[in-house]
């Protein structure tokens, strides 16, 4: 009976560390005596942020000295009256052979196999979150060891209020919450999931070959989350489409204790009760049930050798489901920034890769608020200034629609694309490497590598590198016509297609270029968007349409999954747009529920580009 319960309770309603700890009564982040400690993210084979003035922190006695050592480099500090201490190690020269972090006062720690070059904090939701391992063949995961590549992925913790410290890491991921070099073993060991994140590693791996300098990637992910769980409470606080989310955001921070003690002592203690209870009266079913489903396999194999239709499939006993856990709830608003983010800052990094958008389809206007808020209060966060900050724009999804319309995942991309307006932003355009049927696309390979040419521009100052498709400048109407300029046109503007990767992914043949442009519609005074064709002159495409005779805007791959295919001739597609400002006008609401990752196996092509 305890083992069922267990494994019941296990399978069913897997508990975060942090709080298993707290409910078990034991402190989750307290010493337990008062030795000089360090916050998680530092440990042996991290990567320190190069060129910069390295922050370290911890704890130890109040008034203790504390000395750390990197390297040559030297820097002391005192533990304040709150047993906190802080210093700021000189700026490190990249530096690929390992050395040793020495942390002395009372006692000493000694970090091993550490590296200097650049870290890459990788945040959002599923598609950040997914592994590579969902997406390499097994060729290509025998050669994914790059021991300058290392990863931290950070441990889901739904936290009331910003917290020192992150949540230990569950026994059935001992990797996370601790630094891993990249090998085909760290790479595959946690699974598709929660394994070294697909963006993360071909994106790192793109860096690494650009920089030739060690690379740290530390990953805070979680899927089908909200940006407000990403946000700080200070900063949601001044959006004021969330100003009642925010009156829940400290009744929860109020109420946690109190939410944890009736969890663990009125509601656990009910439903483990009612799961005895049903255990004791189905017992008979629960044993009968593995020889009738025997039974049922044996005879549906014979009805189906006999063209009949198969028997009806006995129904397993099932026990009552574990309650909601009132602390585990993802996408509270905070929540996140406070337990997976607030812990990281303000370690040294070279800037943030960001991916996530999906689950705020269904709230596009606010999104114009909330993303650009999130970016300066990371900055503000971490107190390093104007870090550069990435951004994959969302990919074509859901099925394809004949005619103009409007549409939500249309503006989110249009937020994402006005981010450039942000001091040292890039953006990666997906809007052609997409699956009309899978939120999570296959080619993650190359929607890394459009961030990575990104990078090279706003973080590396590569000022020679194309590293964006075209993006919309200005419009002018030409009589019946409306003429089109763009920034970053690189080596001129061309029909264009997905890259070969992307079909070869799928098995498919690589076509030949279209003959003419698509995804172009114009409108005229009565906002109504139809269709139009567009052609290339130089560097500005011109957009005209029958019925359309005095046009007063054009939209570019304004749909969910968008028909488009204009490119610059390095072959990246330009960014979806509109000229107009118009309201937006009722679109389908996004169902905010994410599919589950469709299984890939190692016959797929490798994703080696």
């Amino acid at each position: 009976m305890k083992y069922l319960l267990h494994r019941v309770f296990r399978r069913r309603f897997p508990l975060p560390p942090a709080l298993f700890l707290a409910l078990m009564g034991l402190p989750a982040f307290s010493p337990l005596r008062a030795d000089v400690r360090l916050p998680a993210i530092f440990g042996d084979h991290m990567v320190l942020q190069r060129n910069i003035g390295v922050p370290v922190w911890g704890w130890a006695d109040p008034g203790e000295t504390v000395t750390v050592k990197a390297g040559t480099d030297r820097a002391a500090a005192t533990a304040g009256p709150d047993g906190k201490w802080s210093l700021t190690l000189a700026r490190l020269a990249a530096f690929a052979q390992p050395i040793e972090v020495t942390i002395a006062g009372k006692n000493s720690i000694t970090l091993r196999d550490v590296l200097v070059g650049d870290v890459w904090l990788c945040s959002g939701q599923s598609n950040m979150e997914a592994g590579a391992i969902a997406f390499l063949s097994k060729e290509d995961l025998a050669q994914a060891c790059h021991p300058q590549i290392r990863l931290f992925t950070v441990p889901l913790w739904v936290a009331p209020s910003p917290a020192d410290d992150i949540a230990p890491a569950s026994e059935k991921h001992p990797l996370m919450g601790k630094w891993q070099v990249c090998t085909p073993e760290t790479v595959a060991a946690d699974g598709p999931w929660l394994g070294f994140p697909a963006v993360a590693f071909f994106f790192g791996r793109d860096i690494h070959q650009f920089t030739h300098q060690p690379v740290g990637l530390i990953v805070s992910s979680k899927g089908a989350t909200r940006i407000a769980s990403w946000t700080s409470l200070k900063t949601l606080a001044s959006i004021p489409e969330r100003a009642g989310e925010i009156q829940w955001v400290m009744k929860y921070r109020d109420d946690y204790n109190r939410l944890k003690q009736t969890y663990e002592t009125v509601t656990l203690p009910q439903w483990k009760a009612a799961l005895e209870k049903w255990n004791q009266e189905n017992k008979a079913a629960i044993e009968a049930y593995p020889a009738e489903l025997t039974k049922w396999e044996r005879l549906a194999k014979e009805a189906a050798a006999q063209n009949q239709p198969a028997p009806v499939k006995p129904v397993a006993p099932d026990a009552p489901k574990p309650p909601a856990n009132p602390l585990n709830n993802s996408q509270r608003a905070c929540a996140l920034f406070n337990g997976m983010i607030a812990p990281l800052a303000p370690y040294g990094i070279k800037g943030v890769v960001w991916y996530q958008g999906e689950a705020n389809v269904g709230e596009p206007v606010i999104y114009r608020t909330e993303l650009p808020a999130l970016i300066r209060d990371w900055r503000t966060y971490w107190g390093q200034g104007d870090f550069p900050f990435l951004l994959v724009q969302l990919a074509n999804y859901m099925a394809r629609k004949p005619e103009p319309g409007e549409s939500n995942w249309a503006a989110i991309r249009e937020t994402q694309l006005k981010a450039l307006d942000l001091p040292n932003t890039g953006l990666a355009v997906a809007i052609d490497i997409g699956d009309a049927a899978n939120i999570h696309p296959f080619d993650k390979a190359d929607v890394s590598s459009r961030l990575a040419l990104a990078a090279r521009h706003a973080a590396y100052g590569d000022q020679d590198v194309v590293y964006s498709g075209p993006i919309y400048k200005r419009f002018a109407a030409e009589g019946d016509k409306i003429r089109i300029t763009f920034d970053n046109t690189g080596g001129g503007l061309t029909i264009g297609r997905p890259p070969d990767y992307f079909f070869v992914s799928r098995n498919q043949t690589v076509p030949d270029a279209a003959s003419e442009l698509r995804g172009f519609a114009i409108a005229g005074a009565d906002h109504q968007f139809v269709r139009a064709k567009a052609s290339i002159e130089g560097n500005s495409i011109v957009v005209a349409a029958d019925a359309v005779r005095a046009p007063v805007a054009v939209r570019y791959a304004w749909a969910d999954n968008p028909d488009c295919n204009l490119y610059n001739k390095e072959g990246l597609p330009a960014s979806p747009f509109r000229t107009d400002d118009f309201p937006l006008g009722k679109a389908a609401l996004f169902n905010k529920s994410e599919p589950v990752l469709a299984p890939f196996h190692a016959s797929h092509p490798s994703s080696a580009k």
